[in-house]
Order: C-alpha cells, then structure tokens, then sequence
C-alpha cells in the first residue's frame, strides 16, 4: 500500500523520517529535499537475520528466463526512504535496512541470484521499469486499478492509507473514515502517491458537504513532511499504514497514529508482461511456507499486514 510514497531519499545521518511516503508512489515538489526533521532521529536496525538460512529452491529457480538463470543477477530499482520499509541506519555510504530489503534479498536467494540495488526516487521506479532499467522495483508499491494497466506486481504484504497528526492536536481527533473529516485544514503527501492521487480525486466533497475545501501539500522529502507536521504548517499526514504507526511508536517524532483508512495489496514492481512474476510468486510463497516471512515481519514489527499467499496483479481493494 504505502500501499504506497512515499519515495524519496533521505541524504546524511542526521534525520531520518519515519513517515511513509507510500507504498504507492511518491515524491515531488515541496520543501527542499534533505531538511532535518526535528526530533527525527535514525533508528538502529533490529540484529535479528532471518534472511541467513534462506536456501535456493531449485522449483522456484526454474521458472526464471534461461537468460536470467545464467547471468545469475537481478537488477532492482530500490526506494529508500524510513523504516520500515526500508532506511538507512548507519548512513547513506553503509547498507540499507528493512523490511523490504529483507524480502528482496530473501526471494533472491530462494532463486539462487544476487541483486544489483541501485537507490531510486520513489516516483522514478515505475516509468523505469518500462524502459528496461530495472528487472523489478521495491518500494511499498500499492496495487492500484490504474496501476495495473502499465505495471504487474507479485504481492508481499497488505498495507495502505492512514492519517496521523502533531500529539495534542485538536482540530483532528477521531479516526478519519471519510474525508469530509478533513474539510478546511491543510494535509502534507507525497506527490504521485496514491494518497495524492485519492485527496485530489476526492476534493470536491467538501464543497457538496457545504465545507471549506481541505488544502493539500506535497513534498519530495520524509523529513520535510514531518518537519512541517512539527511546525504547524500542515494539520495532518497521509501516509502508509505500516510507516505512520512505527513512526508513532517513536517518541521523538511526537505524532499519533489516526488509524486505517483504505486497505492496499503490496508488491514487487515489474513491466507489464514480465517473465519474472510467477518465479516471484513462488518464492515468496516458499517463504511464507517455511517461516521465513513470518521472522521478517515479526522482526520490522509489520505482522499484522501478512498475507497468506502471494498472487500476482490481484484487483484493487474497494
């Protein structure tokens, strides 16, 4: 879901924002990119490795391409952004971490081929994959209708849209279960995100409702967005589900989880058509088979958004 944005890179040690620009799609213009969230702060990485013991099955790996399976490599177009999907802890010159890079590396393994991971803008992946520069992309992508025109995904784990604010804040208190609950205050995304894309669709509701309209901001970073939560210059947050509810769990970020607002099916990234999904779909389902998913999603505290079996370009949910 994401599940979507929301996606972004974050440059240098000094802040990190836990806020999902998701699962879905992401950046674009806003604050400059690279601002300092205030009481951000990088989260270390949990130790546990469940990725270690992951062994190639051959019946997975056989139903790569040829050419694939001889070049024994995969190339990935890879956003990262904040936890937990996937950050980084120690750096941007040390290895990324999350829960993404997990299950990435982990199906790799399951088919016997490395990964060639090269660091993306969130909203640059998908138009990518077309082009031929990546075999597939990871970065809390939703499968969405309009999605699945240009794009087929191999399902991972079920996240989607959510809401948090500033702790204390008063002019949002309740569950957002329908956006009318939004109308008159100013709401930070990710532009290209399929929370953009829902807030934009939908802003005519507050004029039917007799409501001042809500206002949206977009930004191009995740420390941005929170840094302007923090400040006051917007009201609320859309976001992933899975991003705002670990952000929320970090004292320091001084927001609050305002709950679930629309389901989304979350997957690797591949060009329409693409030879690779039905090797995916078997290697995430020999994950989830031997425990290994489990461990991953218990390790990046995201067991709530398992999935019982892979499946590929499943429709929207509704």
């Amino acid at each position: 879901m994401n599940i979507g944005t929301l996606r972004t890179r974050l440059r240098g040690t000094a802040a990190l924002a836990l806020l999902p620009l998701l699962a879905l799609t992401a950046c674009g213009s806003g604050d400059t990119g690279g601002t300092a969230a205030v009481g951000a702060e990088a989260s270390p990485a949990p130790t546990d490795d469940p990725v270690a013991a992951v062994r190639k099955v051959d019946s997975a790996a056989a139903l790569l391409p040829a050419d694939v399976r001889k070049a024994g490599k995969l190339r990935v177009g890879s956003s990262i952004g904040f936890p937990p999907g996937a950050y980084y802890p120690n750096g941007t010159d040390k290895a990324p971490a999350g829960q993404d890079i997990d299950l990435a590396d982990a199906v790799a393994k399951v088919l016997g081929v490395g990964l060639e991971r090269q660091d993306a803008s969130f909203e640059t992946i998908l138009p990518a994959l077309g082009s031929g520069k990546y075999d597939f992309g990871t970065g809390n992508f939703g499968v969405t209708a309009e999605r699945l025109k240009t794009i087929d995904f191999v399902t991972y784990i079920n996240d989607g849209q959510g809401f948090a604010v500033k702790k204390g804040n008063t002019a949002l208190k309740a569950k957002v279960t329908d956006l009318t609950q939004l109308c008159g205050l100013t709401i930070g995304t990710g532009a290209g995100t399929t929370f953009e894309a829902t807030l934009t669709a939908q802003k005519g509701v507050c004029a039917k409702a007799g409501k001042k309209p809500y206002d949206v901001k977009v930004y191009s970073e995740n420390a941005a967005t929170l840094t302007a939560l923090q400040q006051g210059r917007i009201d609320v947050i859309m976001s992933t589900i899975n991003g705002l509810r670990y952000q929320a769990a970090q004292p320091a970020s001084q927001t609050a989880f305002l709950g679930e607002f629309h389901r989304l099916d979350v997957g690797f990234a591949f060009k329409k058509g693409s030879p690779l999904t039905k090797a995916f779909r078997a290697a995430v389902n020999e994950l989830i088979e031997n425990g290994t998913y489990a461990r991953i999603l218990k390790k990046w505290g995201t067991s709530a958004s398992a999935i019982d079996t892979s499946r590929i370009n499943p429709p929207e949910h509704t």
